[in-house]
């Protein structure tokens, strides 16, 4: 895989007397990356779009039905028609990885290794998992650019598709471990029997040297028209690149909406940005809000949708503070939960985050509220021993089209979830921190709020570093099972692990399952309900990563259908 020559990244950055000055920009003009390669290039990723177009059609035809039907009255000793389901077409399952962290164009580079900006050890591999159906046939899938040029096969298009047998399901799958990856791709996976394939897969950084020394990961996620980032920040030392990705073969066009402490910023830039089919579009988010250390960013696109991330980095003065790439999670709701908040020593906390230049460095809910109405947002923090108590009961007020920040610096060591509720719809995110020490490398994460686990969730993981499943249930009782697939394709026994209500369980994952590497876990949940997230990091390193479980393949959809006459 080879870089994309038209890559550029809006704003330059260029850097200034100092590495803090550098990383604060002023301007924000627009670039696409990844360049077209034809139509009949991108045609392994029309799938979903297909898909969704055919549902569309399927709907519009069944409303169109009915509105015909309302107006037109009932002949005389005509018969009921009863109310049919149609079946929508499953299109293709589909994730956009974004490319690794890179440096902002422009950036010059310093002749003393010690201090040079550019990492000489960083490293990048694609992680990505496909499960079979219940009767062990394995859809075709494959990686691709965005232009839909093939880079790699995860397994071949099946020949046939056997029913399943009666008995338990006779599971299998394909794994594919790419290293290293230079540009965005995409994971796509056929489906079986009008069923989505079940597949994930992610894209993880790490580096041990340079201005982007961390680790950071990101889902392959798939293309949407609506999304919510938060974590970003635009302060003296910070960069926050926003990359938007177009998979499909129509153009995009996105507009921003960006809000901070104290309410909603007018930029003019933010409207009406194009993003080409088969490229990436990169905005510096500091030429759009400059000097904001609490700024939610809202994407919406029309036309083709797209995939958002935003690489957001951190340096105090000649130390690096960490960088990751920062996810969409679920959109505004009553109830925002997040797993997999891992919080180190209180007292090494609070120390790090008094120093000046450090208040980033302490775990923290951000909020968001798009409304114009004020939230009042209770907090809750469940870890392994039941729930434990914040300041002032866990209760923020933040006022409506602003976003804030709850410190959690006074909180026990330990793996938590944290709910969020208000009878005011809201967006949130936990930052995660890691390093106690002002002279030393920090890095630091962001887990954005998820849905509950089901059935049968896919999740891909890195084949070096540690990982740890952090699952939580809120309240009630519920059991969660996981399940370890191999490299070789080899699905393992599955563990059940029992969990009461207001509690938290940390598990790490062994690297290899027998003799064999472990590629991933197929994961499961029943009862009330459960939220997870696997965290990463490195033996005897600051760094730290979060990706939540992706949601599991949908299976036969159907839509009513009335027929008028």
């Amino acid at each position: 895989m080879s870089e994309d020559p038209k890559k550029q990244v809006d704003d330059k950055g260029k850097r200034g007397s100092t590495k803090d000055d550098r990383n604060s920009a002023k301007d924000a003009p627009n670039s696409t990356k990844g360049a077209r390669s034809g139509k009949s290039a991108r045609s392994s990723n029309k799938g979903i779009i297909t898909g969704v177009l055919s549902a569309a059609v399927i709907l519009a035809a069944g409303g169109g039905a009915v509105a015909a039907t309302s107006m037109v009255p009932a002949p005389s000793g005509g018969s009921a028609v009863d109310i049919r389901q149609a079946d929508v077409p499953a299109g293709r399952s589909l994730g956009v990885c974004p490319e690794p962290a890179r440096l902002v164009t422009g950036t010059e580079v310093d002749t003393d290794a010690e201090f040079s900006p550019v990492s000489t050890t960083a490293t990048s591999a694609l992680n990505a998992l496909v499960l079979s159906n219940p009767a062990g046939t394995i859809p075709g899938s494959k990686v691709t650019s965005l232009a839909g040029d093939a880079v790699a096969e995860i397994a071949k298009t099946p020949t046939s598709t056997p029913s399943r047998s009666s008995g338990p399901p006779v599971l299998a799958a394909a794994a594919a471990s790419i290293s290293p990856v230079t540009a965005p791709t995409v994971v796509g996976a056929d489906p079986i029997g009008n069923e989505q394939a079940s597949v994930a897969a992610n894209l993880s950084y790490s580096a041990k040297d340079g201005d982007l020394r961390g680790l950071a990961a990101a889902l392959c996620q798939k293309p949407g028209n609506d999304a919510w980032l938060l974590g970003s920040d635009t302060a003296l030392g910070r960069t926050a690149v926003l990359n938007l990705s177009n998979a499909s073969e129509t153009p995009a066009t996105v507009n921003l909406d960006l809000f901070g402490a104290q309410g909603q910023i007018q930029a003019p830039g933010a409207r009406g940005l194009l993003v080409a089919p088969g490229t990436t579009r990169s905005v510096n988010l500091a030429g759009l809000a400059p000097g904001e250390s609490q700024l939610a960013v809202h994407v919406r696109s029309s036309g083709g949708p797209v995939a958002g991330t935003i690489q957001q980095s951190v340096l105090r003065g000649l130390v690096p503070g960490g960088v990751e790439f920062l996810s969409a999670g679920s959109g505004p709701s009553n109830l925002q939960v997040m797993a997999g908040v891992d919080i180190q020593d209180a007292a090494a906390i609070k120390a790090l985050g008094s120093k000046a230049g450090f208040t980033d460095a302490v775990p923290a809910l951000q909020i968001a509220v798009p409304g114009s109405t004020d939230a009042v947002v209770q907090v809750r923090l469940y870890g392994a021993n039941g729930e434990r108590q914040l300041p002032n009961g866990g209760v923020v007020t933040v006022k409506g089209g602003t976003v804030a920040t709850l410190d959690l610096d006074g909180v026990p060591a330990g793996s938590y979830t944290v709910s969020a509720s208000s009878d005011v719809a809201f967006v949130a995110s936990t930052r995660i921190a890691r390093g106690a020490k002002a002279e030393e490398p920090t890095d630091f994460a962001w887990s954005p709020s998820s849905a509950r686990l089901g059935s049968q969730h896919v999740v891909a993981v890195p084949r070096d570093g540690q990982s740890f499943f952090s699952f939580g249930v809120p309240e009630g009782r519920a059991t969660v099972s996981y399940a370890p697939v191999t490299a070789d394709g080899k699905v393992g026994k599955s563990v059940d692990v029992d969990m009461s209500g207001g509690t938290t369980s940390l598990i790490e994952l062994p690297a290899k399952s027998g003799q064999a590497v472990v590629a991933g876990y197929v994961v499961s949940a029943s009862g009330d309900p459960v939220y997870g997230a696997l965290i990463l990091g490195r033996q005897d390193r600051a760094d730290v990563s979060v990706l939540g479980i992706q949601d599991a393949a949908a299976g036969l959809q159907k839509v009513p259908v009335t027929v008028g006459y």
